[in-house]
């Protein structure tokens, strides 16, 4: 149980780290385009900094590893 419950935290550590990259990119080309004042780039903002929350968590118990 212990290691099915580590698995499940690990790949959803993964997700979020992949969605925090994904959603950067799409970031900088939308600023890159002009398009910061947009409602996408505001939503993409918003999931960011929910996404950054939730990496902060994990930052806080250790979790994450290969810190910049």
């Amino acid at each position: 149980m212990d290691e099915k419950r580590l698995k499940a935290f690990e790949d959803m550590l993964e997700a979020i780290l992949k969605q925090y990259d994904d959603t950067t990119e799409k970031m900088v080309k939308l600023k890159a385009e002009g398009k910061e004042r947009t409602a996408t780039y505001r939503q993409l903002f918003a999931n960011k900094l929910q996404l950054q929350a939730i990496l902060s968590y994990y930052r806080t118990y250790g979790l994450l590893e290969n810190e910049e």
